[in-house]
């Protein structure tokens, strides 16, 4: 495995699916800073609530000139009844299963929970400056605070 991509490094482009059926990839934001997180799964408690969390403070962010961008490796359609479900406003985007942004950036890893092994996304965020550059990166992250702390590194750039 070759190292995985960190601050001061090009933020690697690999298109993603969008609920609404087109695609986006980190390159569509060039101009303004983007926040990039990543989470395991829709619908799952911790990632509920960072997404409700990045929600809650869209408006900062978009105040700040920050782009928001979700990523898991759930489909469009989940993300769609995702965002219902939990008014979300952060958008979201389905990492490929298979050479996808997750795997460019090292966070598809192997996980272990009771004893079985399985591979999964490793909840990371990172902060893109204007020009695509990775300004810095939160690799495991603990969900409380996290999108507040983001946002006061976002105002910083």
């Amino acid at each position: 495995m070759t190292t995985r991509p960190d601050t001061g490094d090009t933020m690697p482009d690999v298109a993603m699916a969008t609920p609404d059926g087109s695609s986006v990839k980190p390159s569509d934001f060039r101009g303004q800073p983007l926040v990039v997180f990543f989470y395991p799964k829709d619908d799952t408690p911790g990632c509920t609530t960072e997404n409700i969390d990045f929600t809650a403070l869209k408006a900062e962010f978009d105040k700040a000139g920050v782009a928001l961008l979700g990523v898991s490796k759930d489909p469009p359609a989940k993300h769609a009844k995702f965002i219902a479900k939990h008014d979300l406003a952060a958008p979201l985007a389905s990492d490929p299963a298979d050479g996808g942004l997750a795997d460019a950036l090292g966070l598809w890893v192997e996980k272990s929970m009771y004893g079985r092994t399985y591979m999964g996304m490793e909840r990371t965020t990172y902060l893109v400056d204007a020009d695509g550059t990775i300004a810095r990166v939160w690799r495991k992250v603990k969900v409380k605070g996290h999108a507040a702390e983001v946002l006061e590194a976002a105002r910083d750039l």
